[in-house]
């Protein structure tokens, strides 16, 4: 993305009344931003969700200034970004609708490897907490995945250290602009970590810690990753609002159990009784669930049928597995252009057409 676009992005993002969802519905139907800003009112108002008082917005001088302030932050800041049209933007996170277009960057961050999950929980970790977190990286370690959190105080901080210690990648989703680092007595670990992975947010420079902030990056710790993992939860809590968002992306949750009396295991055992989290008792769930675990070369050979029929639809989701090996469903429908539902129920008919198998993970592979 050039610089122009990149002005025309910012200033998009900052008009009052659009949002994520809108500016990346106005981006697609006019091919870029700059050509928002070109587009005559007939032709803006023809889009659905614009009306006359988001067209005035369009044209407030302020949208450009801040535009201009933001570029001159990034530019002297050395920050990065995904933009939401890039084949680099994070995969997970491309396929969920209200993902940011703009996301900011700082560090040595590779995204690239599908093994990532996110690791959150209460601020006020027991002891018991940290035995399990520990168990469970000593189990994962050999994976190599990618650790996502969110710098805060208890589960947070606990996960990006233990990720240091055993040199895995680890990255923060922040709620506030990268001008900062909250909590403060976090940053020599932000600043470990830039050398391994790094930090993330949609909030620009200047933006505070807002409570209703964290509320917000919690979507993107749930949507960048594989699956998610609460740790410790009292009843209610921001770690119960990520793991419900990440059900809502059809995601993985886990859940460590704990006793009925603690009021750390609360929350974690009301997620797993009401089936919206798996128990996880070991890392070996977890590789086992995600599909983590190493090829098996003794498995059975499941025979295809002959000269199968398939629908043109299924014909482009069996030609993808075939190429591409195993697939996450999520990435299937991405790459193939289909919502959800949609891959499901085509997924479930090659399934009974013998041609593709399912595996841990929401996961398929081509027979």
């Amino acid at each position: 993305m050039n610089n122009e676009e990149l002005y025309h992005v910012l200033a998009l993002l900052h008009t009052e009344g659009i949002g994520d969802v809108m500016a990346k519905k106005l981006i697609t139907h006019f091919g870029s931003a700059t050509a928002v800003f070109s587009a005559k009112k007939q032709q803006l108002l023809a889009v659905s969700g614009i009306g006359t008082s988001i067209f005035s917005a369009l044209k407030a001088k302020q949208n450009f200034a801040k535009a201009t302030q933001e570029i001159a932050f990034i530019n002297a800041n050395g920050i990065q970004y995904y933009y939401f049209k890039d084949t680099h933007y994070p995969a997970y996170l491309k396929h969920c609708f209200d993902a940011p277009v703009l996301l900011f960057r700082k560090g040595n961050i590779n995204i690239e490897q599908q093994k990532i999950i996110s690791i959150v929980g209460t601020r006020q970790m027991t002891n018991y907490g940290k035995a399990v977190l520990e168990e469970v990286f000593q189990g994962i370690k050999e994976y190599n995945p990618i650790i996502i959190s969110g710098l805060a105080y208890g589960v947070d901080i606990y996960a990006h250290k233990l990720a240091l210690k055993h040199q895995l990648q680890t990255i923060a989703v922040l709620a506030h602009g990268l001008d900062r680092i909250y909590p403060a007595v976090h940053k020599k670990y932000a600043e470990q970590m830039l050398e391994n992975g790094g930090l993330l947010t949609d909030f620009w420079s200047g933006t505070n810690p807002d409570r209703e902030n964290f509320v917000k990056r919690n979507r993107i710790v749930a949507g960048i990753s594989q699956a998610t993992i609460v740790i410790e939860s009292a009843e209610k809590g921001g770690s119960l609002i990520t793991a419900d968002i990440a059900n809502s992306y059809n995601r993985d949750v886990f859940a460590i159990p704990g006793r009925i009396t603690d009021a750390y295991s609360r929350g974690c055992n009301q997620l797993i009784k009401t089936n919206r989290a798996a128990v996880l008792t070991s890392s070996k769930d977890l590789a086992y669930i995600l599909n983590w675990e190493k090829e098996d070369t003794t498995k059975q050979h499941i025979q295809k049928q002959l000269f199968v029929e398939l629908s043109n639809q299924e014909k482009d989701v069996y030609a993808y597995l075939l190429k591409e090996g195993k697939q996450q469903i999520d990435m299937i429908g991405l790459h193939c252009n289909l919502p959800t539902f949609k891959i499901a129920s085509i997924l479930l008919n090659l399934e009974l057409k013998g041609v593709v198998r399912p595996l841990p993970g929401k996961i398929f592979e081509a027979v």
